[in-house]
């Protein structure tokens, strides 16, 4: 982590954008005080998870939407 003045980035703020876009995390600093955390995006995921990542993980019970008893209803409904 670098420690960056505002004067000194408003001199060539390019410089600075560079070294975020490697990786490279900045604090800016703003008479001597920590103003600013800049750190890089992270990339979001650009492919969809694949069909059945979790198969065989675990099992749906076979009642699994059937509904539910008229007094789990009623508590749910606050009767």
């Amino acid at each position: 982590m670098m420690e960056v003045s505002l004067e000194e980035i408003k001199r060539d703020p390019a410089v600075y954008l560079q070294r975020v876009e490697a990786g490279e995390t900045l604090v800016v600093l703003r008479a001597g005080q920590p103003v600013v955390e800049m750190k890089p995006v992270r990339a979001e995921m650009t492919s969809l998870r694949p069909f059945g990542l979790c198969a065989g993980e675990f099992i749906v019970p076979d009642d699994f939407d059937t509904p539910l008893p008229e007094a789990i209803l009623q508590e749910f409904e606050g009767r």
